[in-house]
């Protein structure tokens, strides 16, 4: 079975700057890669070559300008049995056409189906074009669901995960040992480190840890905030938000701790240093990566009650979950109970490396992919019948 993958034209595959989308591609190509003929697409890199075959998968990649119009070219001529599209359900009509035999995925790591994206008859179009829509999280299955009803027989939910190879708890020798030599590359020594990780914008909320971060400052003398990213996943560009984030961290001094984009290789290595974790996003978060990575890593964590992010951060059992998510106050008062409260933090931590353990691996991202495409297989045997014998195919 000749099986493809379509990234966004923003980032290339592997994930070389980052993307949870390449990133969770990264994770599952070599478990997929043993059950199926594997072409990954997706945009060209400087860094990168146009083809190249890694263990087998064949990646391709594409310059922007275009993008889809030369994919839907490649799709005719290489007739691939399925098609799993990430994140542009809008491309789904040009590829169908291009390639009517296929069986199209669709997957959704955001709200890509909603009405600011596209009208409610190409929206019904898409959902019934695709064979299988696969969501990131039960939010985002949900928003799909209140708008196109029709789609309830062919959407699940296919969480993200993390490779645990790469993620040793901070309890465990190797995870001591990272801690220490990153600790000791930020000049950190034995502060408590509050991390930050995402993009610089202000739907992720930076601006209010650092402000929650001058109360902690205050009563916890030897606490330090470290925020890691850029304004675009590898862009460590300045604008007119992160002047005012550096600006409102200023009066801290080096208690606050930029360290622009860190490739996504160093990232477990970021958080094994770090004490707690914070994901401050004010928006409807899809369901964010971060989580399986600080549960992984074994550092308690703090995350809003936005979009999915309950569906894994369950108050005071493998987080703590903030409900006045636009409130400073309350990332303070997240942040204090951690550091009061040593014991009951290593309980929820390592309740949180068990529900990853369990569930969030990446073997059982792909299990759960592969379980979606073998759906598929039937019908695809079906087609093939027909052509082979030149006889009409009818559906009902």
């Amino acid at each position: 079975m000749r099986l493809a993958f379509i990234c966004t034209e923003k980032l290339p595959s592997p994930a070389i700057k980052g993307g949870a989308i390449q990133m969770m591609i990264d994770g599952v190509t070599p478990f997929i890669s043993k059950e199926y003929n594997f072409t990954i697409f997706s945009v060209t890199d400087p860094s990168l070559p146009e083809y190249e075959v890694r263990s087998g998968v064949q990646y391709i990649r594409l310059p922007p300008e275009n993008y889809e119009v030369n994919i839907a070219k490649i799709l005719a001529e290489k007739a691939f049995h399925i098609v799993h599209v990430f994140n542009r359900p809008l491309s789904i009509p040009l590829y169908k056409k291009a390639s009517p035999s296929s069986q199209f995925v669709l997957g959704l790591h955001n709200e890509m189906l909603s009405e600011k994206k596209v009208s409610l008859e190409k929206g019904k179009e898409i959902v019934n074009s695709v064979e299988r829509i696969v969501t990131v999280s039960n939010y985002i299955k949900q928003t799909v669901l209140e708008r196109f009803p029709e789609a309830e027989s062919k959407i699940k939910v296919v969480y993200s995960g993390v490779n645990l190879m790469e993620y040793p708890p901070v309890w465990s020798p190797e995870g001591e040992q990272i801690r220490k030599e990153y600790r000791q590359k930020y000049n950190i020594g034995d502060k408590k480190v509050i991390l930050f990780v995402g993009r610089l914008t202000k739907n992720k909320g930076p601006h209010l840890l650092i402000s929650a971060f001058k109360a902690i400052a205050k009563r916890h003398p030897n606490a330090v905030l470290v925020i890691t990213g850029g304004k675009w996943f590898s862009d460590d560009g300045i604008n007119k938000y992160i002047r005012y984030l550096k600006k409102l961290a200023q009066p801290l001094g080096d208690k606050v701790i930029f360290t622009n984009f860190i490739p996504a290789k160093e990232i477990s290595n970021i958080f094994l240093m770090s004490d707690i974790f914070v994901c401050s996003s004010q928006w409807q978060e899809p369901l964010a990566r971060v989580h399986y990575e600080a549960f992984a890593a074994g550092i308690p964590t703090i995350s809003t009650n936005r979009g999915g992010n309950a569906e894994v951060v369950s108050h005071k059992e493998t987080g703590y979950l903030i409900e006045e998510y636009d409130q400073v106050s309350e990332f303070a008062k997240g942040i204090h109970f951690y550091l009061m409260n040593p014991v009951t933090a290593d309980r929820i931590t390592r309740n949180a490396r068990k529900l990853v353990e369990s569930n969030f691996q990446f073997h059982h991202v792909a299990s759960r992919l592969t379980n979606v495409y073998s759906e598929l297989i039937p019908k695809i045997k079906e087609d093939q019948f027909h052509k082979k014998f030149g006889l009409p195919l009818f559906r009902f």
